[in-house]
Formats: structure tokens, C-alpha cells, sequence
């Protein structure tokens, strides 16, 4: 049986394992952080990826898991409400739509369950050096093992360590969007029920929603700005950036920033997208934000890694050999990855049209099993 090391506890790197095991295949998960990471913000899967999550018997659940938001408030930065709508949200689209809304943290654990039986996962643990020979990859972790793989995929997000040991700094692939984002859970202090609130001003944003039957927060708080020299592991660091870029935001701003600094979950990035000539070298491979990052901008970035595993173990399970099976990947991938990159770059601060987005949606057909 041929082995997959599986560098992430990702949707791309969940989904993916799941897959491969479909198609034959014994698939290890190497992932940092202790468990299955917690919290993040509201995600979509759309198009093509439901169609994944159906051929992998999860999309009545993920129905299940989904949001029930009833609409949306647009605030001015001095917190004066512009306009509300219970047709759409910026977040999810129109509310009558077949897509849907769930929390990140909700489709991990659905992956994670549905992958967990025939997957050896490696929590606390990375990869730190990777050796390619002919017939396999030898990888050295973190903690000092050594194990040999057929294959070895990065799905470890937009700062891929795997990528950055194939193919270099982050700096060659990385493109700025002009903006930071944050998110992180809290207690809903606001009372708000089944609503989201934006507030917008002249260079940060926040957007609030509430989650798990109304008991908590999710929120997100942005800024504009050119790209900065900062360690994105210094969480103290982030916070207090945040501070003092949104202490001009009205509204409800103040009591947020009073919530990130006790919060039990924290994110902080760049808007970024991620370019490359090619996704794989030898046998290593990338998937999802790794290889093909499309920013939270796009709305896209769940359905790209979900169709991006399932893609990529559709090639494997046809062909072992590499030279085969990753420039089929990369071929059928390309232009669904470039048709949904571009939707983080249309109206910016209006988000892309319907029209675009149905077309980037639907930019990848699947065959029949």
C-alpha cells in the first residue's frame, strides 16, 4: 500500500487524507498545534466542493452544521447604520442560495471524524526537512523521527513550511492584498441573534456574528495596509498592532479590542494570495491555501481546498507515478484556481459580482466516480 504524509490538520489536508484512503492509499497527517484547531471564522463551500462533500457522504451534515444568519447591518466608521438586507450577507451571499455557510471549526471536526479511522495522525509535531530520492521521500520531524513516504503533500495553509522547503521563501509566492485580518471568538457580550454587523471606516473594519445558538462571538477586524515586517507567530505583537489601528473605529470597536486580548482563540494574517508556476517537485505536492491561497477576500479559499484534495487523490488513485498524477492535478486545477484568485481582486471593498462569482464557482466539472 503506498504512504502519503500529509503536512496540515487542514480542510485540504483532512479532506485529502479521506480521499486517498478511497483510492488505496495509507495516508499520516503531521499536524503542529496539539488537536484539530478550534475557532476561525464563518467559511463556504460552494460549486464543485459540494459536489465533494457529497460524493464523500458529508454534505447532509454539513447542511446540518450550517449558520442561520437572517441578514446583515452595514455601520458607518462612527457606527450610524447606511443600509441592512435579510436577502444576503458579505459573509455567505444570498441567504436562498445552495451554498453553504458553516463554521471552520465545524467542518474540521466533521473531516477529522470522518478521516480519523484510517489515518495515522501525528499531533505536535512538523515537518522540518525533506529528502527526495526516486522512489520516496525521506522526512525528518521536528521531534527528531525519521520515516520514509511515497508521497509527501503540503496542506499547511498560507505560510506552508513544505512549500518553503521545496520552493523557497515565502517572499517568491506570496502577493499582498493591501490588508490584515483578524479573528477570534467571544462571548456574546452584544446580544446579537442570527445578525451580522459591519462597520466600515476610512482603513479598518470589523465584522461581528453570532455562532453556537447565539452564545458566542466571531469576530473579524481588519486594516489596510502595505506589508508589514512582523513575525506572524507573535501573538502579543498582533494584538496590541490591532489596538492602535482600529482606535479610530467607532461603534463597538472598543469593547472588541477589550474581547481579542482575553480571547481563547486568535488569528492574525495577512490578505494575502499565493502564485506559482507549479504545485508539485519530484513527489512532494501542494494543496489548498499552500499551493493556491486565494485570501478570504475570494469567499473561496474552502471550496478551492476541498475540490484541490479530492482532484489530487483522483489523479494518485489513477497513477502512482508522479510524473503522471501531479501534472494531471496541476492541469485540471489551474483554471478553477485562476478563475477564483481573481475574485479577491474585483470592486475591491465591494467584493465580486454574483456573475463572477457563479462562473468561478462552477469553473471545475467533475466526472462521475
Amino acid at each position: 500500500m503506498k504512504t502519503v504524509l500529509i503536512s496540515g490538520a487542514s480542510v485540504a489536508g483532512l479532506a485529502l487524507a479521506q480521499r486517498l484512503h478511497a483510492h488505496g492509499y495509507a495516508p499520516t497527517v503531521v499536524e503542529r498545534a496539539p488537536a484539530v484547531r478550534p475557532g476561525g471564522h464563518a467559511i463556504d463551500v460552494r460549486g464543485a466542493a459540494l459536489t465533494v462533500l457529497d460524493r464523500m457522504g458529508l454534505l447532509a451534515e454539513a447542511r446540518r452544521a450550517r449558520t442561520r444568519t437572517r441578514g446583515m447591518s452595514m455601520l458607518d466608521g462612527d457606527g450610524n447604520e447606511l443600509w441592512r438586507s435579510t436577502e444576503m450577507t458579505y459573509s455567505a451571499g444570498r441567504l436562498d442560495s445552495d451554498d453553504i455557510e458553516l463554521l471552520r471549526e465545524d467542518l474540521t471536526a466533521l473531516l477529522h471524524r470522518n478521516a480519523d479511522a484510517h489515518t495515522t495522525f501525528l499531533f505536535g509535531d512538523a515537518v522540518a526537512a525533506l529528502d527526495q530520492t526516486p522512489d520516496g521521500v525521506h522526512v525528518t520531524f521536528a521531534s527528531g523521527a525519521r520515516r520514509t513516504y511515497d508521497y509527501v503533500v503540503g496542506a499547511d495553509g498560507l505560510h506552508s513550511g513544505v512549500r518553503r522547503l521545496v520552493f523557497g521563501p515565502d517572499a517568491h509566492h506570496l502577493r499582498h492584498l493591501g490588508s490584515y485580518v483578524v479573528v477570534f471568538t467571544a462571548d456574546n457580550f452584544l446580544g446579537l441573534r442570527d445578525w451580522q454587523i459591519w462597520c466600515q471606516g476610512e482603513s479598518a473594519t470589523y465584522c461581528v456574528y453570532p455562532a453556537r445558538d447565539n452564545t458566542e462571538l466571531r469576530v473579524t477586524l481588519g486594516f489596510r495596509s502595505e506589508p508589514l515586517d512582523h513575525d506572524h507567530r507573535d501573538t502579543a505583537a498582533h494584538k496590541a498592532l490591532l489596538a492602535a489601528r482600529l482606535e479610530s473605529l467607532g461603534a463597538d470597536t472598543p469593547k472588541l479590542l477589550d474581547a481579542m486580548r482575553t480571547a481563547p482563540d486568535f488569528y492574525f494574517d495577512a490578505m494575502a494570495q499565493v502564485h506559482m508556476d507549479r504545485w508539485s517537485r519530484g513527489r512532494v505536492a501542494l494543496v489548498g491555501d499552500a499551493g493556491y491561497c486565494a485570501s478570504p477576500l475570494s469567499g473561496q479559499g474552502t471550496s478551492l481546498a476541498l475540490a484541490g484534495a479530492y482532484v489530487l487523490a483522483e489523479e494518485l488513485g489513477r497513477s502512482a507515478d508522479p510524473a503522471t498524477a501531479l501534472p494531471r492535478y496541476e492541469e485540471r486545477m489551474r483554471p478553477y484556481v485562476e478563475s477564483n484568485q481573481a475574485l479577491a481582486t474585483e470592486n475591491p471593498g465591494e467584493g465580486p459580482s454574483e456573475e463572477s462569482l457563479e462562473r468561478a464557482k462552477n469553473a471545475l466539472v467533475l466526472g462521475e466516480m
